[in-house]
């Protein structure tokens, strides 16, 4: 379904509870692997990225 084939909200209202219905009775919880570590090294990295994007912009002093 494309969001254009409802046609009035409480048609969308319905799919979406159907949707939960369904998600609900087959999901299970997952265990997650990614830890406070993870995260702060994933944020350094994103910081220097950052950091060398922003230098690269830079119009260099010639």
């Amino acid at each position: 379904m494309s969001p254009n084939d409802f046609t009035n909200l409480d048609e969308v209202e319905q799919q979406l509870a159907a949707f939960e219905q369904r998600y609900n009775a087959t999901a299970k919880p997952f265990r997650w692997k990614f830890t406070r570590t993870d995260l702060h090294d994933l944020l350094i990295r994103i910081s220097q990225h950052e950091q060398q994007q922003g230098s690269a912009d830079l119009p260099s002093a010639a």
